[in-house]
């Protein structure tokens, strides 16, 4: 029997008010995350990513950010309706985040360890002096050496890889259910990340984490994720398992993405072929509109693709694109984008 999922999201709108008017940045995300599952989120900067991750745990700047309709169910609790008391509670404990700016999220006037600390004070009944050993603990776990020394250093004090890792300890202090990761390895080395995807998958065995991660890179895709969400322009455009979509890519954009990764794209005659590009840019928000917000950069863009916008549809079990090109009855295989 499948495991019921620790978080739901439906039907998820993000607007903001400009000086231009109300703008959308989110269109309709619904996924969802079960125990000991990681689900990557991919796209290009500007297409949602980290905005669905502050949405999650109603971390969007009000005003002038909203969210606009949706839900956010964890277990069976609505998170878009729970009292700014309980969000205390959840944020931290049973949900954490890990940020993708740790010199901006840290605080420059406490030590790592008075930072790291604070969660477990809060949701805790450890006492002063497991706090600390349980702290010291956490950065020993992500890779820091000399912890009981380091604990008592200030952010300035560490390299910004040594303090993405102590806000992957923060995040990770209170053992949480769900774990949002906002490119959680960026500034690490190969060596460190492979240290805490260790570290993530023993988080997953031991308490049945849910991962949401979300990274441009491909390899840690390849090296964690259960499953795949491919965002653009603030909707979900393709999702499956990590061997459905990066094995059988469905969208032009997915197979554009995988087509410009060097470890990824495909090579003829065993030489590895010059990478292509995806041409054009992400649309700004004032360009979207009812069509598919891909179709200028498509090279398989029809009138359709012009004037509406294509709905998510299953093509096999577990695996959802939003394209016209698979909506047709009698649409043909989508041949690969030329290099």
């Amino acid at each position: 029997m499948t495991e019921q999922a620790l978080l739901h999201v439906e039907d998820l709108r993000v607007e903001f008010k400009t000086r231009r008017g109300v703008a959308s940045v989110l269109n309709g995300v619904s996924f969802q995350v079960r125990p000991r599952e990681t689900l990557c989120v991919v796209g290009e900067s500007g297409c949602g990513k980290s905005m669905t991750a502050l949405a999650l745990l109603r971390l969007i700047p009000t005003p002038p950010g909203k969210i606009a309709s949706g839900r956010v169910l964890y277990g069976q609790e609505d998170l878009l309706q729970a009292s700014p008391a309980r969000m205390r509670e959840i944020r931290g404990n049973r949900i954490s985040m890990i940020f993708q700016e740790p010199m901006t999220s840290l605080n420059p006037v406490y030590t790592v360890g008075q930072q790291i600390a604070e969660a477990l004070q809060l949701h805790t009944d450890l006492n002063g002096s497991q706090v600390r050993q349980r702290t010291i603990a956490m950065l020993r776990q992500v890779g820091i050496s000399a912890p009981e020394r380091r604990v008592d250093d200030y952010p300035h004090q560490m390299s910004g890889g040594m303090r993405q890792r102590v806000m992957i300890a923060m995040a990770l202090a209170c053992e949480p259910e769900v774990l949002i990761a906002d490119e959680p390895t960026t500034a690490l080395d190969v060596t460190v990340q492979a240290q805490i995807f260790d570290l993530l998958r023993q988080l997953q065995a031991d308490r049945g984490t849910a991962i949401v991660m979300i990274t441009h890179d491909m390899g840690a895709v390849a090296e964690m994720a259960d499953r795949v969400m491919v965002m653009y322009a603030g909707r979900v455009i393709e999702e499956g398992t990590a061997d459905q979509v990066l094995q059988q890519p469905l969208h032009p954009y997915t197979q554009g993405l995988i087509a410009c990764l060097p470890e990824l794209g495909r090579s003829a005659g065993g030489q590895r072929a010059v990478l292509p590009e995806i041409p054009g840019m992400v649309p700004s928000i004032w360009e979207l509109g009812s069509n598919c917000a891909f179709h200028q950069r498509c090279a398989h863009a029809t009138d359709q693709c012009r004037s509406q916008v294509p709905a998510m549809v299953q093509k096999t079990q577990g695996h959802g694109v939003a394209c016209w090109l698979y909506q047709a009855v009698q649409a043909q295989a989508l041949e690969e984008v030329p290099a």
